[in-house]
């Protein structure tokens, strides 16, 4: 990375390798979960459960945090892996309106999709699905040039831990320091000193409440 880039990815206020603060960017509520009864089956209902954040609905997208953008495709990997190829169309994870899904054949393909579904690629000559672009995901304003950097350079890997343990209250920092002290009990001294340091960088107040707690 150039000079003149690294400063630009020092100052960009858009710093894309940062989880996004709810304080900064508060949670919109965009709808409700009703859990109304138990399952019947569990693992029919439960452990074939698949969810991801790529189900999405017309006008949300991804924002570009990059967890996010990971777990987005990473999710249905998983799902496919996990549970099967057809995952989505099992009863516990399909819509409650008439399935709108142009995946087909594979494993697990149990549904006439194609009297549903047709054609399932454009450009086709015989009527065939074609992309309606109201239900595109929505333009993302972005300032400056997108560009590979060097992701280490000028990240502070601590700031989300030091965020979270400056809004704790007391007992919850005796809490937490207590807690580290138990798990730690048994390791290494060198080990232990080590891990100090990086709770240093963090807070002098974390590293000497878990040195007390120890």
């Amino acid at each position: 990375m150039s000079d003149e880039q690294a400063k630009i990815h020092r100052d960009n206020p858009f710093d894309l390798t940062k989880v996004w603060s709810q304080k900064e960017y508060p949670l919109i509520d965009v709808g409700v979960i009703e859990l109304n009864r138990n399952p019947n089956n569990y693992f029919n209902e439960v452990e074939q459960a698949s969810f991801s954040p790529s189900n999405t609905v017309p006008g949300i997208g991804l924002s570009p945090d990059k967890m996010l953008q990971a777990r987005g495709f990473a999710y249905p990997d998983a799902q496919r892996y996990r549970v099967g190829t057809h995952y989505e169309a099992l009863p516990i994870n399909r819509p409650l309106n008439e399935v709108n899904t142009y995946h087909k054949d594979g494993s697990m393909n149990f549904d006439d999709i194609n009297e549903k579904a047709g054609l399932i690629y454009e450009p086709n000559s015989f009527g065939g699905a074609k992309e309606d672009s109201q239900y595109l995901e929505p333009p993302l304003a972005l300032n400056g040039d997108a560009y590979r950097y060097d992701r280490s350079l000028n990240n502070d890997y601590f700031y989300q831990s030091r965020d979270l343990f400056n809004i704790m209250d007391s007992s919850q920092k005796e809490q937490l320091f207590s807690n580290i002290a138990a798990a730690m009990q048994g390791v290494p001294k060198n080990i232990i000193d080590k891990q100090l340091e990086l709770f240093e960088q963090i807070s002098s107040e974390y590293a000497n409440g878990v040195k007390e707690a120890l």
